[in-house]
């Protein structure tokens, strides 16, 4: 898994609140267990105007001139800045894998669905809960200017803004040890290679029949 440090970032504003997973990315491209090759379907529904499947060519569809994906200012967008309760519905994985496809390192809303909130901690996709308040400004700022970056700093635990305003956020100790260190559940176990590697050697010494 990517670390994730310090970056500063372009922000695409998607001003709807309650999006649930199967907006995120639509039931039709659930067909693969790899976390890459959902972002060109990310918001599929929304960012087309004609029905997308898995086989259909993406030069042949129409997309969406009016979403904000689809906006030139917003090309290149690596924080996804969103309404309350953004991720709920059901609890499939696909939905950050498809952001982080996209290019999203960081989603900004005033609160996440619980289990779409735990997923994006897993591939290092950060979900930043701040005060409605904050993220309503954030969305006027946005709007007023194009090109409008944001600077987060886990270390810090701060959103900066291009003005140099300073928004602090809170993250579980433990969560963002992984981040910072770039370890998910796997890199996780591989801290103890060497002690696991004792363990099935002693075992196979001592029970040489489980092997047979």
């Amino acid at each position: 898994m990517k670390k994730f440090q310090t970056f500063t970032g372009l922000v695409v504003p998607l001003d709807r609140a309650n999006v649930d997973t199967d907006a995120i990315i639509p039931k039709q491209f659930l067909k693969s267990i790899k976390r890459s090759g959902f972002g060109p379907n990310l918001f599929d529904e929304w960012r087309y105007l004609d029905h997308g499947e898995p086989d259909i060519d993406l030069a042949q569809r129409r997309p969406n001139p009016e979403f904000v994906l689809n906006q030139p200012r917003y090309q290149g967008a690596q924080i996804l800045l969103a309404r309350a309760n953004f991720g709920c519905g059901s609890s499939r994985e696909h939905a950050p894998w498809s952001l982080q496809d996209y290019g999203f390192r960081a989603i900004i809303a005033p609160s996440f669905a619980d289990i779409f909130f735990n997923n994006c901690f897993k591939i290092g996709l950060l979900p930043i809960i701040l005060d409605t308040t904050i993220v309503d400004r954030l969305f006027e700022e946005v709007k007023l200017t194009e090109g409008y970056s944001l600077t987060v700093d886990l270390q810090k635990q701060t959103v900066t803004t291009p003005k140099n305003d300073e928004f602090k956020f809170e993250i579980d100790a433990f969560r963002k040890h992984c981040l910072l260190n770039g370890l998910d559940e796997i890199g996780l176990t591989l801290q103890h290679a060497e002690k696991i590697r004792q363990f099935e050697q002693k075992r196979r010494n001592e029970q040489p029949w489980l092997f047979m």
